[in-house]
This record gives structure tokens, sequence and C-alpha cells, in this order.
């Protein structure tokens, strides 16, 4: 912090526009030392304001940028330094404090093709919210709709770090907005009859994996990861523990749910103990899928090799893991409530499963549809008649029934207080 200094800075004009000009001192993040800069600000046109307007507009950005005159001003860092600097150095390592290891990884990455790679050369003052917009209006061209909206709030975390470390006075994408015209994110799901043709497709070990994959949802990077000390038999259950990504083994998982005990239904309990007796491994240190080498498998390998070869073979619109999730998320639906698919899937949020994975089933929209139908074209009489239908072990008053012990606004509507007054002879009740 230090006192603001009372210059007034001065104008000029070039071109059809005024200009102005005043100094700030900023810390350089390199070599830690002050250093005085000149900041030139356009104003506006000539033809809309005079000199003296020019120098009032020129004093207000003075203001802004630097507080009011006596006033304590803070001394702001260098907003010269490239956007790629600022990430690399300032950013990224506070991000990487809460991310995992292989998360880390990943985001870096992202961060790298999609903002670096195109802006990093650039100096951070130099942003405005216009070029940023068009930045993301071409990434939404290019990339996928859940890829553009991460993008975009990374785009926002690292301005508004710049702004809190005091290398920008004003966050430029602030008010970025995400592109109306996105890709559209996949969708594909597949069928009951076509889930049961590829594992009938497949030999014993592939069937009894993807079996056990579709009947538990489970991510590939868990299914791979389990060991035979994973499975009671006797109470039918599996222990998700472990999980493997990019060649290692890791003792956390996606969510904070992934790692649990997943009931195996027990027709599936026999698959494995079946799968148990002719695998080259049953050690309890033994992963139950494993590779020639007896270590895990791949992801991309098998989805390549398998996957990719089954939905050829019978002619699927896609089969991956992903789309076995989402698949097994639509369809069970009618299976069990929503809480029940969200324990299936393991996800912490309902939003998830519902918004993510659940796809709508045009079938049941269709039976949807037609109920609500039928009930709009019943006939008032129809109505009346199911009302008056009389019920086993009803009771009769004056040509009217109702159930023992219950009285219908409906049927009753038209009686009087005295009409309950009448003699037990009235009222028979039928046995």
């Amino acid at each position: 912090m230090g006192t603001a200094s009372h210059q007034r800075g001065y104008v000029t004009p070039r071109g059809k526009q005024w200009y102005g000009y005043y100094r700030k001192v900023a810390n350089d993040p390199i070599t830690s030392e002050q250093k005085t800069t000149r900041v030139p600000v356009i104003l506006g046109l000539k033809s809309k304001m005079s000199k003296f307007e020019a120098r009032e507009a020129l004093q207000r950005e003075i203001t802004k940028q630097m507080g009011d005159p006596g006033s304590p001003t803070r001394v702001m860092n260098d907003g010269s330094v490239t956007f790629a600097w600022f990430v690399e150095n300032r950013f990224l390592p506070l991000k990487e404090a809460a991310w995992k290891e292989e998360t880390a990884k990943t985001k870096t990455i992202l961060i790298q093709r999609d903002l670096i790679d195109p802006l990093g050369d650039i100096p951070l003052v130099n942003f405005d919210k216009f070029s940023l917009q068009l930045h993301m209006n071409k990434l939404a061209s290019t990339r996928s709709k859940d890829r553009v909206l991460q993008m975009r709030a990374y785009l926002r975390d690292i301005f508004a770090e710049a702004v809190d470390q005091d290398f920008l006075a004003k966050d430029p994408a602030r008010k970025v907005k995400v592109p109306t015209q996105l890709r559209e994110t996949d969708t594909t799901n597949l069928t009951w009859d076509q889930l049961r043709s590829a594992l009938n497709a497949l030999g014993p070990r592939d069937r009894i994996l993807l079996e056990l994959d579709m009947t538990n949802a489970l991510r590939p990077s868990e299914l791979f990861a389990l060991k035979w000390k994973c499975f009671d038999s006797e109470a039918s259950a599996m222990s998700v523990t472990e999980t493997v990504y990019k060649g290692n083994i890791r003792s956390w998982g996606k969510t904070k749910k992934s790692l649990s005990v997943i009931h195996i239904p027990e027709t599936l309990a026999v698959g494995l103990e079946a799968w148990k007796s002719e695998c080259p491994d049953p050690s309890p240190e033994a992963f139950i899928f494993a590779n020639q080498a007896g270590n895990f498998i791949d992801t991309d390998n098998y989805r390549k090799r398998v996957l990719h070869k089954l939905a050829r073979d019978l002619k699927l619109p896609k089969l991956t893991f992903q789309v076995i999730r989402r698949t097994i998320a639509t369809l069970a639906q009618k299976k069990g409530t929503v809480k029940d698919v969200q324990g299936l899937m393991r996800h912490s949020r309902t939003a998830t499963t519902t918004d993510v994975y659940m796809q709508e089933i045009p079938e049941s929209v269709q039976s949807t549809v037609n109920s609500i139908h039928l009930e709009l074209r019943k006939s008032p009489e129809e109505e009346r008649r199911k009302v008056a239908k009389a019920l086993p072990g009803a009771a009769v008053l004056r040509g009217r029934s109702f159930k023992h012990g219950v009285v219908s606004v409906k049927v009753f509507g038209d009686l009087t207080p005295n009409d309950t007054k009448h003699s037990g002879e009235e009222i028979a009740w039928s046995r």
C-alpha cells in the first residue's frame, strides 16, 4: 500500500480520438521490484467531447484505477505479464493443491490445449470481454458442450484470480457467456435386447465381465481394479476398494460413493464362482479380470478391442462403458425410484443421475400421453357410475349405496342434517 499521487495525467488528440496518459506504479512479479509504467487510455471521439471533457474522463479513469487523490491505494502487480505466465505460475499452483494428482494432469492438459496455446502470448491487460467471448465462440464450434462449459469456468476462475492478486483492476471474463450454439452432448442409449445380444456374443470371461459391469453400472476404473479378495460369494457382495487410471492403482474413486460394497445378484455370483474356477489365477490378490501378464486390463485397449468390435459386428449405434452406464441409468427408471438409480450409479448428487445419465424413454412418454388423453375422454356418466358402483359389504340408504363406515360427499351431497336422524329401519346393511 502507498499514497496515491495527485497526478492529473494529460490528454492529446490522435486521429479521431482523445487519448489520455497517466503513470502507474506496478510490482514486477518476476523480479519483485516496483516499476513505473505509462498507461494509455482511449477517452472518446473528438467530435463527441471537448478537451475539458476528455480531461474529466481521464480523471475518472485514474480515480477508478488508483483511488481518490490523497487516499491510500494499492500498488498493482504488472498486468503486462502474459496469460501463459500467470496461469502457469500463479493460477495452476493454487488449483493443484486442491486437485488429486491424476485429476490435475488431465485438467492441466485441457487448459493448455484450449486456453494457453491460443491465448498464452497475450498480456493480461490486453484482454477484454469482446476478445474472450470471441474465443469462447470459437471453442463452441469445435468442442463438445461439456468441454465449452468447463473452459468457460476455468477462464472466469483465471481472471478472477488475476483481480484478487492485483494483476488487474477489472475482471474482463466476468460477463463472458456460454455460446448458444453448442454441439450436442452424446446421449446414445441401447435397449435391453441390444444389451442381451452383446452378452450372448462374448466368451465366458468377457461375458461375465460385461454382465457385472451392466448389472452394477460400474465405471471401468472400478471394474478393472477388482481383485478376488473383493468378492464375497456367501454374502453376494463385492467391495470396491481401489480404482485404476492410466496405468496406476489409486486408493480413491471419482466420487465419495465410488468406493463401497455393492450387491451381486445370486445368479451373477454363481457365474463369478464359475469364472474363478477357470481363470489362470484365483488367488486373493489377483485381478478378477486380468490381462495375459496378470496385470489389470487397460480401459482404452478393451474399449477398442472388444466393445468397438461388438458394435460393428452387431450393428449397434455405439458401445462404450459410458454408453452402458447411461443405458442402465435410463432403463432402470422402470425398475426403481430415482434414489434407487442414484444408489446404483453411486452418484453424490441426484441431479447428476437425472440430468446427465437418465434419458427419456420414447415408449414411456407415449404411454404417459395416452393415459392423459384417456382421462380427458372419459364422460361424466362414466365417472358417476364409477362413484356410485355398489361395493361388497356396503350399506343402502334410500336407494343409494356407500361403504360401511364411510360417508361419501358425492353420494350423499343432497342429504340434510335431518336425514341422519332417520330410524334404523330405513338403513339396511347388505351382508
